[in-house]
Order: C-alpha cells, then sequence, then structure tokens
C-alpha cells in the first residue's frame, strides 16, 4: 500500500527595488479572511473538543483568546468543507488529500506524539503564550473573530486610502 505524504511548501524571497514606487491599490477589497463561514454547529464540535482535548494533554488555551478562537473558527470551516479538522494554520497543495491522509488532522501527529502545537491551540504550561484556561465559550469565539474583522476591514481601509 502506498503511503501518502505530507506536502510542505516553501517560500522564497526576491529582493524588491525600492526605486520604483509601489503599485497604487485599487477600490477594490483584498482581503478574504475566510473562503466559507462555519456552521454555528461545527463552531460547537470544535470548541468542545478542544476543550477536551486541552483537559486530557494537560495543554492550555493561548493567553490571547483570539488566537484561539480564530483556530477553533478554522477547525469547523475545515470540517464542513473537507469532513474532517484539518489543520488550518499550515498551506496545502491539496486539502482534501491532506484531509484523508489524516496527518495534520486536529489533533495532528506533531501534537499527539510531542506536544507541539503549530497553531498554539494547545500550549504546553511551559509556553510563553500559554495561558491558565482550558475552556473558552461559544459567544467568547464570536466577539473576537468578530472584532478582528472589523480591525481587519479597519486596516485596509487606512491602506486604501494611501
Amino acid at each position: 500500500m502506498k503511503a501518502l505524504q505530507a506536502s510542505t511548501s516553501y517560500s522564497i524571497g526576491f529582493g524588491i527595488s525600492r526605486a520604483a514606487p509601489p503599485p497604487r491599490p485599487s477600490g477594490h477589497r483584498r482581503v478574504i479572511l475566510a473562503q466559507v463561514e462555519p456552521s454555528e454547529k461545527s463552531v460547537e464540535i470544535m470548541r468542545k473538543f478542544s476543550e477536551q482535548y486541552a483537559r486530557k494533554s494537560s495543554t492550555y488555551f493561548c493567553v490571547d483568546k483570539g488566537v484561539t478562537s480564530v483556530v477553533i473558527k478554522g477547525l469547523a470551516e475545515h470540517k464542513d468543507t473537507l469532513g474532517a479538522p484539518l489543520c488550518p494554520c499550515r498551506h496545502y497543495d491539496d486539502k482534501a488529500a491532506e484531509a484523508q491522509q489524516g496527518f495534520w488532522n486536529c489533533p495532528c501527529v506533531p501534537m499527539r506524539e510531542r506536544k507541539e502545537c503549530h497553531c498554539m491551540l494547545f500550549l504546553t504550561p511551559d509556553n510563553d503564550f500559554a495561558g491558565q484556561e482550558q475552556a473558552i465559550t461559544l459567544d467568547e469565539i464570536k466577539e473576537t473573530t468578530a472584532m478582528l474583522v472589523v480591525l481587519v476591514e479597519y486596516k485596509e481601509a487606512e491602506f486604501l486610502a494611501l
């Protein structure tokens, strides 16, 4: 049986000359926060899963609940669109294949084996960003992600005004 290998993407940087001014942005929106808004049911399922797994693994949520909220929402979106809670903090060439393989489905193999969560959803107590909570409410998720949308829209308007 042929095993699938997790894909990894690499970025290669190129020098950009400062001699030419940056192109003027058009009036079109450029920020896409999510392709699909996850269902409230999936967000609730992933919220409960995250709380249970944090308790089971003796890990904690990030001191910034915005991080926790965005990751849970990303997991819920992937649960809705792919049928599995694929890690939302990585780039995949083929999300469906990755979800089927399972290596990066939450909790991913690095988390299960070494307690290494790339998303900062599950943090060990010695992590500088670990909070003291293993719980988050659906209302907290809604509030923090709504605030992020407002912040991004504000920053985008500021950028477009340049």
